[in-house]
């Protein structure tokens, strides 16, 4: 049989084309088949034309497939769509009907699938379908999963708003410690002490004699959390990600969060991320920092730090989260005097590197080096598993 080109009568054809990755799109992410590859799908059909249904699977599938964990997807969309049996005459006479009626399996299908071929099918189906349900649980799972595992750098705009959303439920329960502060106490507890004011406030309404001597305990209070971020143009994928972390932080009652930026010079943003509304507060932030996506000059800025900052904040019991991959344009020039100061002036310095990513990372950089034996603990923080693993961490009561 001869090869069929894709001629002049393209048109029913193309449109089959282009909902079968409308089809694509609803079930799934698909970024492949953006409306941009229909030209590339006429394209590639002229000119490798069709010669079996083999090869038009693999046409579309070069064109549409970009991630490996899509291809048991295209492949059941593909099979479903495009289901009669005698599809090459059919495709020769460029014939094909769009898909209106289910098949009796469809609902065997995963849900995302089933819904984008034959929208409104699932009106006529039994709602106690466990089949299907726990099919579309795995599916939405597999998202999830994926969406967590990838790296900010790799997201689309989409799942970065998605990631931001993850962003903003997470939570930094750190554990509460004795501050200076006191309250009253109503039992027998370990380092309380005696209210005089309280007992001698008692004893005048007895008459001198008061029942009993009330006693005070020192008040828990959660550490302070300060946090110096990088945005350099090597850390601008992570960092924009990491201030709407941040800004969770701040959203938090009663929670002394500090938030600092830094590229070539400081910047102080505490006040922007206390903003209850996060687009508000990103763009004050954006237009209060002028270094967006410049160099480094990590030494210049933590002893700016130091200088202004370190006697105004309650450094003494705070966490510090130092985000940076260690990328200096000055050559690690003061920095690990500077970060040995800071590390005498809190409690716990954590680094946050992007760079720890890779498993081939050595500290090969002259400002990794200077940091690196500075901190109290490196982590990787490039994605959103990361970010929670780093919940985790820290919610353990170091004493």
């Amino acid at each position: 049989m001869k090869r069929a080109g894709v001629g002049g009568g393209t048109g029913r054809l193309m449109e089959n084309i282009v909902h079968f990755a409308r089809v694509l799109r609803a079930a799934g992410r698909f970024p492949g088949a953006a409306p941009g590859r229909m030209v590339d799908a006429a394209a590639a059909l002229r000119a490798t034309g069709i010669g079996s249904r083999e090869d038009f699977y693999w046409t579309l599938h070069a064109l549409f497939v970009s991630d490996p964990a899509e291809r048991e997807m295209f492949a059941q969309a593909f099979h479903v769509f495009w289901r009669n049996p005698r599809l090459l005459e059919r495709l020769c006479g460029l014939l094909l009907p769009q898909v209106k009626t289910p098949p009796a399996g469809h609902r065997a299908l995963p849900r995302r699938l089933s819904d984008a071929l034959y929208p409104g099918a699932r009106q006529n189906t039994a709602p106690d379908d466990a089949e299907a349900e726990r099919e579309t649980a795995a599916m939405a799972w597999s998202a999830r999963e994926r969406l967590a595992e990838t790296d900010f750098a790799a997201m689309s705009a989409a799942e970065v708003e998605e990631a931001r959303r993850a962003l903003a439920r997470m939570k930094l329960p750190l554990p509460a410690r004795p501050s200076r502060r006191r309250r009253k106490s109503f039992g027998a507890m370990r380092r309380s002490t005696v209210d005089l004011r309280a007992a001698l406030r008692l004893a005048v309404r007895h008459g001198g004699a008061p029942p009993h001597l009330p006693k005070k305990i020192p008040r828990p209070r959660p550490p302070a959390v300060v946090a110096l971020c990088d945005i350099s143009g090597s850390m601008q994928p992570y960092s924009r990600m990491l201030l709407h972390f941040l800004h969770a932080l701040c959203a938090r009652p009663q929670r002394r969060v500090h938030g600092f930026v830094f590229g070539t010079r400081l910047s102080n943003i505490t006040r922007h991320l206390r903003r209850k509304d996060v687009d508000l507060a990103m763009a004050r932030v954006a237009g209060a920092v002028r270094d967006f996506g410049g160099g480094t000059r990590i030494g210049d800025c933590v002893r700016a730090f130091n200088r202004d900052w370190s006697r105004r904040l309650p450094l003494h019991d705070a966490l510090v989260l130092f985000i940076s991959d260690g990328l200096d344009r000055a050559d690690g020039e003061g920095v690990a005097f500077e970060m040995a100061r800071l590390r005498r002036s809190c409690r716990r310095l954590v680094w946050l590197n992007p760079l720890l990513r890779y498993r081939e990372f050595r500290p090969l950089a002259a400002g990794v080096r200077a940091i690196l034996p500075e901190v109290h603990e490196l982590r990787a923080v490039h994605n959103l598993n990361s970010v929670a693993a780093l919940s985790e961490a820290l919610t353990v009561n170091r004493r």
